[in-house]
């Protein structure tokens, strides 16, 4: 995937009531130099965030939304900020469990 700055990955709604979105850039610098497992999973990332098991508020920050879902062998984890109704995408990896936070939202 060549490098484009200003094209939009995707945006998508969360059951939670805000949209996130991820442009190609910030999927490549972040995401994937993070996770270079996450390289090929962007659809991966969108049906956690629209169809999640289970969404959790950060511990931290409650801005800060944690959405998991199960694949066929590990969750997947994506990390949104939503802000007066709209999201961005901070990171999305595999984990092994959930972190702990106050579910806000589950299947």
């Amino acid at each position: 995937m060549n490098e484009q700055p200003n094209i939009l990955l995707f945006d998508v709604q969360t059951p939670v009531g805000f949209r996130v979105h991820c442009y190609q850039a910030y999927w490549l610098r972040k995401i994937v130099a993070q996770h270079p497992v996450m390289a090929e999973r962007i659809d991966d990332v969108i049906q956690v965030l629209t169809s999640p098991n289970e969404i959790r508020l950060s511990r931290i920050d409650e801005n800060v939304y944690l959405f998991y879902t199960q694949d066929t062998k590990r969750l997947v984890c994506a990390v949104a900020r939503q802000m007066d109704g709209e999201g961005f995408l901070i990171t999305a990896y595999p984990a092994d469990k959930m972190k702990e936070g106050k579910i806000v939202w589950k299947k």
